[in-house]
C-alpha cells in the first residue's frame, strides 16, 4: 500500500530548484507517493492558518500563529545571509522619513515582519499597504504607494526598471543580529504520523541534494518559473537561497529563527512562541 503526501510551495525558481529531484523522478521515498503543488506564499500561509495543508512552505513570519499545529521540517529553508534579502524601493531619490504608504507582499510575509521591526528600530511609522508581491513595482511606478518591500527576483532586478534603494532589510538584520535573515520554512502537521513526517522531510532532503548535484538540468527547470529573468540571474537567485542551510538549518539557522518571533513578540508584532521542533530526515543514501 503506498501513502500519499503533497508538499506545497510557492512557484519561484529557488523552490523549483529544489523540487527538481522529485519532479523528474531520481527521488522516490518507499510506500509513498510525493506530490507538489504551487501558490504563492501568503496564500499557503493563509491556508496553513485554516489548518487545510499537512506540509507546505510558509513564511517565518506566520510559525507565530502555527507553532501549536506544525513542526518545522529542518530542510528546504529559505535564510538571507549578509548581502541580500527584502529590499524597500522607491521610485526616485527620497528620504525614508518622506515615504508614507509602503507596500508588503503579505500580512503574514517575512518581509513584513522584518520592516516592521526595521521601522521599529527607526523609531518611524508606515501606513502599509498589501499587494501581491508581483504587483508591488507596477504600483510603486503607479504612485499608489510610495514605496515597496520586493522579495524573490525582483531584489536583483529593480534597478533595471529604475527604482532606487531605500534600504536593504537583509543587511539591516545581519548588522543587528549576526544571524541570517529567516524568511522561508517548510512545516508539517504535528497530528501526522512520525512515518509521514519522516518521509516528507526525507524526500525534500534527497530533492535537495539532487538537485545541487545536478546543478544545470536542475537551473533549466527553475527557469521555467522565473517569470522571464535570465539564466545568469535565476543562477544568483538560486545560488542565493539554496545552500547548506537549505540541507539542513543548522545551529546559526535554528537561532535565526527563534530570534527573529522573539524580537516580534517582545515587540508586540506576532504572539509568542513558546515550542520550537524540528523534524530532522535520515537521507535513503546515507554517506
Amino acid at each position: 500500500m503506498t501513502d500519499s503526501l503533497t508538499i506545497y510551495h510557492s512557484p519561484d525558481a529557488d523552490d523549483a530548484f529544489m523540487f527538481y529531484g522529485l519532479t523528474c523522478g531520481a527521488v522516490t521515498v518507499p510506500g509513498f507517493e510525493i506530490r507538489h503543488e504551487l501558490s504563492d506564499i501568503e496564500t499557503l500561509n493563509q491556508r496553513a492558518l485554516r489548518g487545510e495543508l499537512d506540509v507546505t512552505a510558509i513564511s517565518v513570519h506566520a510559525y507565530a500563529d502555527l507553532a501549536d499545529q506544525y513542526e518545522i521540517l529542518d530542510c528546504g529553508a529559505s535564510m538571507g545571509e549578509k548581502d541580500y534579502g527584502p529590499k524597500l524601493i522607491c521610485r526616485s531619490s527620497q528620504s525614508l522619513k518622506e515615504v508614507r504608504r509602503i507596500a508588503i507582499p503579505g500580512q503574514y510575509t517575512s518581509a513584513c515582519l522584518v520592516l516592521k521591526l526595521f521601522l521599529r528600530h527607526q523609531a518611524l511609522e508606515k501606513e502599509l499597504v498589501i499587494i501581491p508581491f508581483d504587483e508591488i513595482q507596477q504600483a510603486v511606478e503607479r504612485g499608489q504607494v510610495d514605496a515597496g518591500v520586493i522579495i524573490h527576483e525582483g531584489q536583483l532586478t529593480f534597478e533595471e526598471r529604475g527604482f532606487q534603494l531605500l534600504a536593504d532589510l537583509g543587511q539591516w538584520w545581519w548588522r543587528e543580529n549576526s544571524l541570517p535573515l529567516p524568511l522561508g520554512i517548510n512545516v508539517i502537521k504535528r497530528s501526522l504520523s512520525e512515518k509521514a513526517k519522516q518521509a516528507a522531510a526525507t524526500a525534500l532532503f534527497e530533492s535537495i541534494q539532487y538537485s545541487l548535484a545536478h546543478r544545470e538540468k536542475a537551473l533549466d527547470y527553475a527557469l521555467t518559473y522565473g517569470r522571464g529573468i535570465s539564466r545568469e540571474v535565476a543562477d544568483t537567485f538560486v545560488g542565493m537561497y539554496v545552500n547548506d542551510r537549505t540541507l539542513s538549518l543548522g545551529t546559526d539557522g535554528r537561532k535565526a529563527i527563534e530570534s527573529f518571533l522573539r524580537q516580534g513578540a517582545e515587540s508586540d508584532m506576532i504572539k509568542a512562541v513558546e515550542r520550537f521542533d524540528f523534524v530532522i530526515p535520515q537521507p535513503l543514501h546515507p554517506s
